[in-house]
C-alpha cells in the first residue's frame, strides 16, 4: 500500500510539473489561439521556440532584440531562437537559420478540435524587426501543404501585426488569400507551425472560414 501511495504522490507531483496545455475549440467558424499555449514541440536540436514573458526569459539564447511580451496578448509570446541572421548582409545558412522546406525543424503542434469541417484561412500574430525574422510555416496534421508555406510579413515593423499572406516569386511580401488548411472532418486535429527564419515571433494565431475576415 505504501509503495502505491508513493506512486500516487510522484504522479501527480509530475502532472503538476508539466500540465497540459487546454485544447482550442473551434466555434462558428473560428479558432484562436495563444501561440504560447502549445501541446508539444519536436525537432529541436538546431533551433527552438522559447517563452519570453515577464517571468520567463530564454536561458542564453542568442537574441538581438528587446523582450516585446509588455504588449503581447496575455503578456507572452515564442520565438524561435539563436537569430544568427537579422538582415541580408549576414550569412544564409540552410536548415540553420533559414528552412525553406516546412516541418524540418523548430516545430510547435498544437491539438485543437473543430465542430464544422471545411476551409480555414490561417492568420499569425507576428513581431518582425528586420527582413530575416518574419517568415513561418503552418501545417495540419503531419502535412505541410503548399497552401500553408512561406507565410510572409512585411508591414507592421517593430509591433505585433497580424498577417495572413503567402510568399510567392512574384510578390515577396506576400499575397493574401493563399494561407489556408482544410480541414476534412469534424473532432480532433493538430495544427503545426515550424520555423521558416530563425528570430520569427508569434503572440496569436487563429483560423477563420470568412475568407474576408480580418482580425
Amino acid at each position: 500500500m505504501r509503495s502505491v501511495l508513493l506512486g500516487l504522490v510522484f504522479a501527480v507531483g509530475m502532472s503538476a510539473q508539466a500540465p497540459v496545455a487546454p485544447v482550442a475549440v473551434e466555434r462558428d467558424g473560428l479558432l484562436a489561439v495563444e501561440a504560447e499555449l502549445f501541446t508539444r514541440q519536436t525537432k529541436a536540436d538546431v533551433r527552438r521556440w522559447y517563452l519570453t514573458s515577464e517571468h520567463s526569459t530564454p536561458p542564453g539564447q542568442g537574441d538581438p532584440d528587446e523582450p516585446h511580451w509588455k504588449s503581447a496578448s496575455g503578456g507572452a509570446y515564442v520565438e524561435v531562437l539563436p537569430d544568427t541572421r537579422t538582415n541580408h548582409d549576414e550569412r544564409l545558412i540552410h536548415n540553420e537559420n533559414f528552412v525553406n522546406v516546412p516541418g524540418v525543424m523548430a516545430v510547435l503542434e498544437y491539438d485543437v478540435e473543430f465542430t464544422t469541417p471545411g476551409r480555414y484561412y490561417v492568420w499569425v500574430s507576428a513581431y518582425s524587426t528586420g527582413t530575416e525574422d518574419n517568415g513561418v510555416h503552418v501545417g495540419l496534421d503531419g502535412e505541410w501543404p503548399e497552401s500553408g508555406q512561406r507565410m510572409q510579413w512585411c508591414e507592421g515593423k517593430n509591433s505585433w501585426a497580424w498577417a495572413s499572406k503567402q510568399r510567392t516569386e512574384q510578390v515577396h511580401c506576400g499575397e493574401p488569400g493563399l494561407i489556408y488548411l482544410d480541414v476534412e472532418n469534424a473532432g480532433r486535429h493538430t495544427v503545426m507551425f515550424s520555423m521558416r527564419e530563425d528570430g520569427f515571433e508569434m503572440d496569436r494565431w487563429l483560423m477563420t472560414s470568412d475568407p474576408k475576415y480580418k482580425p
